[in-house]
């Protein structure tokens, strides 16, 4: 049964919903969301960042048969005596894909290209850059080779009957490969995760209008939309909502009716127009609601997370979204995103991912920091002179300053309890490669 917002406020100690830390916000996100349920059979070309839903099980061993790792002379590495040359007769030669038929006695070798299969008795490669060779004879010069060296073993990659891949992988390019070494052509995946999206707010511009005084042109949906296909969900782009309460509730019925989740931008701070908190109180249904509405974080206090259902009339009317309601200011979005919405979204997608690995840096410079709330800082990460990782900011750290976004490479990220960073201080990094 879905636990109720209460209820997952309850299991939280300190839990504050108007101030509530960032390192309590994945605690809260892990129980609030859950994974989808649904199993789709895809070919391998289409799996690509696909969730596994089941274990693959190894159907062969891999390799299938002890091989040679390189080109050059098969021969049996008994034969190696320490501090003495080898010489050995060559009796013909292996190709990959057409196993040797004669049999190699004492005293003979095996010319061998890389993928052959080793005949029995052979357990040696000698590369044929490392050995003097004739028509009919190859020569091993003391201590270049131990016994069983440059031979893949039967199954040291993956052995018949034994899990490939895990469910709630992720399938990268590797991952495919290995699908496919399996002569596996179809795999198990999640159905993909469904993401609507909409910016708020009566001073946006959408591309293509005219400019007027006041208003701005909308970026938050074009960042969104890349982060969201950047994870490989079914994006639903809704457009931009005016701040209005009839408007903006047709617009979240009509999401939470055909998607898993919903993030908006805008509307969730604490002016007067800022309809976003309201609306989703009103939707919540039997087990929804606003979960929490500020964070103790910079940039991003403002940030609304709950539950909301579809209205009659919309559909599936037992329906029900995770809605993320996120800042209007460019930066705040995108480090909402990755902070938070990110790691929530792989949740529900059923990955099993871990979240972004954090680098040690460095600090170039001081930065300024208060106790009691969590700083994300747009930082370029480099190398020293002495080999060592160091970052420095970007400048001007203000939210709506995105094209600190694009100079940066990573986010400093300073904990909730700590102060002022010295130069030559540690700070932990959250890199964006592979993620923006």
């Amino acid at each position: 049964m879905t636990p109720t917002i209460d209820q997952i406020a309850a299991q939280l100690q300190g839990y504050d919903p108007k101030s509530l830390r960032a390192d309590a916000v994945l605690q809260f996100l892990y129980k609030l969301v859950e994974p989808v349920a649904e199993v789709e059979q895809v070919a391998v070309f289409d799996a690509l960042d696909r969730i596994l839903a089941q274990d693959i099980v190894s159907p062969i061993s891999v390799p299938p048969h002890d091989n040679s790792a390189m080109d050059g002379f098969a021969f049996d590495g008994a034969a190696l005596q320490p501090g003495q040359a080898l010489s050995l007769q060559v009796v013909g030669t292996a190709l990959a894909g057409q196993p040797w038929q004669g049999t190699v006695g004492p005293g003979q070798a095996l010319k061998i290209m890389t993928g052959a299969v080793m005949p029995a008795g052979l357990d040696t490669v000698a590369p044929q850059e490392l050995v003097q060779s004739t028509a009919d004879t190859v020569t091993i010069a003391a201590g270049v080779l131990a016994q069983g060296d440059n031979r893949r073993k039967l199954g040291e990659d993956l052995m018949q009957g034994r899990p490939a891949l895990r469910q709630g992988q992720r399938l990268d390019p590797a991952a495919l490969g290995l699908i496919a070494s399996l002569g596996i052509a179809q795999v198990p995946v999640w159905r993909r995760l469904r993401v609507a999206y909409f910016s708020t707010g009566n001073e946006i511009l959408s591309l293509g209008d005219a400019p007027r005084p006041g208003a701005v042109y909308d970026s938050n949906r074009y960042t969104v939309f890349g982060m969201l296909r950047r994870l490989g969900v079914e994006v639903i782009d809704m457009g931009v909502v005016a701040d209005a309460p009839d408007v903006l509730e047709q617009a979240f019925t009509q999401a939470a009716a055909q998607a898993d989740a919903i993030i908006t931008s805008g509307g969730v701070s604490v002016g007067e127009a800022d309809y976003t908190k309201a609306m989703m109180a009103k939707l919540a249904g039997d087990s929804g609601g606003v979960a929490f509405w500020r964070i103790a974080m910079r940039p991003g206090r403002p940030m609304a997370v709950g539950r909301i259902s579809a209205a009659q009339g919309h559909g599936d009317t037992g329906r029900s979204a995770v809605l993320f309601g996120l800042p209007g200011n460019p930066v705040a979005v995108m480090v909402t995103f990755l902070a938070f919405v990110r790691p929530a979204l792989l949740r529900m997608m059923g990955c099993d991912m871990p979240a972004i690995p954090m680098l040690r840096a460095h600090s170039a410079e001081p930065i300024r920091k208060k106790a009691g709330r969590t700083e994300y800082q747009r930082g370029i990460v480099s190398v020293a002179s002495d080999g060592s990782l160091q970052v420095c900011t970007t400048g001007n750290q203000g939210s709506g300053v995105l094209s600190s976004m694009v100079q940066a490479n990573g986010l400093i990220v300073l904990g909730h309890d700590q102060g002022n960073v010295a130069v030559g201080d540690e700070v932990d990094v959250m890199m964006f490669d592979g993620v923006l």
